[in-house]
């Protein structure tokens, strides 16, 4: 159990966290007690967040320290992890376990930053950042023509989705094809390279390129 001086000096910690990062960031102090689970709540700042006060009950992680699930002596901090709130708020959320003199959790000093808006926002500049044709990496501008030929055949496996050991004539069709129509072969001696990279000659390269050709036809 905190001395009323600990307990204190955490309430005016909370009060200049909660100061710090605005009105969507609560903390909260739990007081762990074996009989007061219902009412371990002994300071909060910013309760709107999750329409708490003080005198309400434990959250998820303050019961399981009181039902032992949490081994008291090897208990760690819990940082940075999401919740929810009944609301449907998002929490960025942070658990710390304070100590008394004997070494046992005596108190939680817990932190709720709701990012709900701020992960909507990010929603939507993603999707104004993204182009409509997406692809998993950025393509490279460069001067040099062959990095581009490079990212080109990187793209290739990417669509195929295993290594050349492991490809079919089939899917060396599909990716030769998807090099065909993004103008790879316009770059000078490029055959030879994609050739080499699928392990086949320059000759069936082309021959699957006329069989692909012919099957469109």
């Amino acid at each position: 159990m905190l001395k009323n001086f600990e307990l204190d000096a955490l309430r005016k910690i909370a009060k200049g966290v909660a100061a710090q990062f605005g009105s969507s960031c609560e903390v909260v102090i739990h007081e762990i007690r074996e009989n007061n689970p219902d009412h371990s709540i002994v300071a909060i700042e910013n309760g709107h967040v999750t329409g708490r006060k003080i005198g309400d009950g434990s959250s998820q992680v303050v019961l399981e320290q009181l039902g032992k699930h949490i081994d008291p002596e090897h208990a760690e901090d819990r940082l940075s992890y999401l919740t929810k709130t009944p609301t449907g708020k998002l929490l960025k959320s942070s658990t710390v376990y304070i100590r008394d003199e004997d070494g046992k959790v005596a108190a939680l000093f817990c932190i709720n930053f709701d990012v709900t808006a701020l992960n909507m926002a990010s929603s939507t500049l993603q999707e104004l950042a993204s182009p409509m044709d997406t692809q998993s990496t950025p393509e490279r501008i460069s001067p040099n023509v062959n990095d581009v030929l490079d990212d080109l055949i990187d793209h290739s496996m990417r669509l195929i989705g295993k290594p050349v050991e492991l490809m079919t004539k089939d899917d060396k069709v599909r990716a030769i094809q998807f090099l065909s129509e993004r103008g790879a072969l316009l770059i000078t001696k490029s055959g030879d390279k994609i050739a080499r990279h699928f392990g086949i000659s320059k000759y069936t390269l082309y021959s699957y390129l006329d069989q692909k050709q012919e099957e469109k036809q």
